[in-house]
């Protein structure tokens, strides 16, 4: 492997700018607050609302996004990839400075066209593989998250070097910064979630749960097998790699491993992911899914309420309650 692996960024890039965090969610608190603790001047930008209430907790003065745009040498949208472009195009759009960068955690609206830049400004992206509280937690640690970056626009002509800026000043570059494209992340970002991450991992330990009730076993026994054990793989493979999961169950379960796993994930299930993979190269899911929010998501809203009365969640639940470790 070749890959080049980005360790420094030099924060000095970002002195005596003005950085707008449009949104203060999970990802948008994370930055605003290990930016600010790099000695990043600092603007959030959130309407009001329980993430404007946590803002002004954490000693920001929130204000409307356009107001923040209009005040920042870098606007970051740290918003849900539903809104953005809307609150771009009639908030972010008419304030922004000239010249002023634009900052994405995420690909999505920049690769499918929903957030057009106007073309005088640097458009960049830095996204943290992991969540924003696990971003903030290692940057208190002198730790970081591994992160991608990229650059859709240059019109600085150290395009990049902004968002390795960027990158250091949250702790990314203590772990590394890979370089990509916006196509790139947003379509592994998206395929990721789809087939493993959230769609994959849920229909697979659902399907397995019902499998063993409907044989006839107890609910309780097919939860603890099928969904409370997952953590232990999960964590083996995020230190140690399948080869290292392998080495560290038994020899029964390594055997069932790899005889019995390419029958569950078999070519049906690989095709259907290419198909999955098709559908978001062109752009057929970030079509479907703004539709759906625009109609106020009703599929979204019934699936919640399929889940509230679920067996899988019940189960679920009783079987977290004999930890009360969890809660916390």
């Amino acid at each position: 492997m070749n890959t080049t692996v980005y360790r420094n960024g030099n924060t000095s890039r970002l002195k005596g700018l003005a950085v707008a965090v449009i949104g203060y969610g999970n990802q948008g608190a994370a930055h605003a607050l290990n930016l600010r603790d790099s000695g990043v001047r600092v603007i959030v930008g959130q309407r009001p609302g329980a993430a404007f209430d946590r803002a002004r907790e954490a000693g920001f003065s929130p204000v409307p996004a356009g107001e923040a745009a209009a005040q920042a040498d870098l606007v970051i949208l740290a918003l849900p990839d539903e809104t953005a472009g809307d609150v771009y195009a009639a908030e972010i759009a008419p304030a922004l400075r000239p010249g002023a960068a634009l900052g994405f955690i995420h690909g999505f609206n920049i690769h499918f066209g929903f957030i057009t830049p106007r073309g005088d400004g640097d458009v960049v992206l830095v996204g943290p593989k992991g969540p924003g509280s696990l971003l903030r937690s290692l940057y208190l640690e002198d730790r970081g998250l591994p992160a991608l970056a990229a650059v859709a626009h240059d019109a600085s002509g150290r395009a990049f070097d902004l968002a390795l800026a960027w990158a250091a000043a949250i702790g990314c570059t203590r772990a590394g910064v890979l370089r990509t494209t916006f196509a790139e992340e947003t379509e592994t970002d998206l395929f990721g979630e789809q087939a493993v991450l959230c769609g994959g991992v849920s229909a697979l330990t659902q399907a397995a749960f019902e499998t063993l009730v409907d044989a006839g076993y107890s609910p309780e026994s097919a939860y603890l097998e099928c969904v409370h054990e997952l953590k232990q793989i999960a964590d083996l493979i995020y230190a140690q790699g399948l080869a290292g999961m392998r080495a560290r169950i038994s020899n029964t379960a390594e055997y069932g491993d790899r005889t019995r796993g390419p029958r569950i994930i078999g070519e049906p299930a690989r095709a259907e992911m290419r198909r999955v993979l098709a559908e978001i190269r062109d752009g057929t899911f970030a079509r479907e899914w703004i539709n759906e929010a625009r109609r106020g998501a009703p599929i979204l809203a019934r699936g919640r309420r399929e889940d509230r009365e679920a067996c899988f969640e019940r189960v679920g639940a009783f079987v977290r309650s004999l930890m009360p470790w969890l809660a916390g």
